[in-house]
């Protein structure tokens, strides 16, 4: 098997710009790049949440991975269980995934009022949500209901994002702010009963990895094209081929929160 050290530079972002992005399947990177996870393991966590849950809505489920395998950890599914996606690739994915689990996956826009009724979930979770919307989260929530996600915390991943875009100033990614969003699930009404944030190690092992991740996370590096930011790939491959990785730190925060019965 050809080393990817005695791969030129050309080969590797071709790779990297080539690999499919649908869905939250971070496999494609084993061997290429690590990252460091939570300490509370969102997806088992969840798992537990769900066994014990009579109806549940995921919110931006991206693919349907992370809801699949937590669902595969407890002893039974919801017996009202839904999803919401808003890109139009990931919904077919979803679909795919959940549907043999009795999940109804539903195409929404991640900005948009929640298709569903006031106060008919008992659970509702989210896993890296671009913007919480705590309102609606708040309404279609039983009295009594949790609300458990797992957040990207502030200036994730910016040792990268400043590598092609240069210093970005701290309040542009102030509203992740966990203490922010503590904040405004209070002022929706809800009461945050468990707030946990940790940095973790990520390294790209090689520039393919890179340009894979940008395209996948397509907010780090908005508009993000090889042909744009060739001149900043190429000098991000050499560091890595002299130094052996690229090091970076993602932010996470775990938020769980409850509505009040009365």
């Amino acid at each position: 098997m050809t080393s990817q050290r005695s791969r030129t530079f050309e080969d590797l972002v071709a790779e990297g710009a080539a690999v499919p992005t649908e869905g939250w399947d971070f496999s494609w990177f084993e061997g290429r790049a690590t990252e460091a996870r939570p300490s509370w393991g969102f997806a088992r966590s969840l798992g537990d949440r769900l066994a014990g849950a009579t109806a549940s809505l995921d919110i931006q489920t991206g693919g349907g991975e992370v809801l699949d395998f937590a669902l595969g950890q407890g002893i039974k599914t919801p017996l009202l269980a839904a999803a919401t996606e808003g890109w139009p690739p990931n919904v077919t994915k979803a679909t795919a995934l959940l549907r043999p689990r009795g999940i109804v996956v539903v195409a929404a826009p991640e900005d948009a009022p929640l298709p569903f009724a006031d106060a008919t979930f008992d659970l509702v979770s989210s896993r890296h949500p671009v913007n919480p919307q705590w309102a609606e989260i708040t309404r279609v929530l039983q009295p009594g209901g949790t609300y458990f996600g797992q957040h990207v915390g502030p200036r994730s991943v910016f040792e990268l994002v400043e590598h092609f875009l240069g210093p970005q100033p701290a309040a542009q990614s102030a509203d992740r702010h966990p203490d922010r969003e503590r904040a405004a699930a209070e002022a929706a009404g809800l009461e945050v009963v468990d707030l946990r944030a940790e940095r973790l190690r990520i390294e790209f092992h090689d520039i393919a990895a890179v340009v894979h991740f940008l395209r996948k996370v397509v907010w780090m590096v908005p508009g993000f094209t090889v042909a744009e930011y060739e001149p900043r790939l190429r000098s991000l491959h050499e560091r890595i081929e002299s130094e052996g990785s690229f090091v970076a730190h993602s932010s996470r925060h775990l938020l769980e929160a409850r509505k009040p019965r009365v």
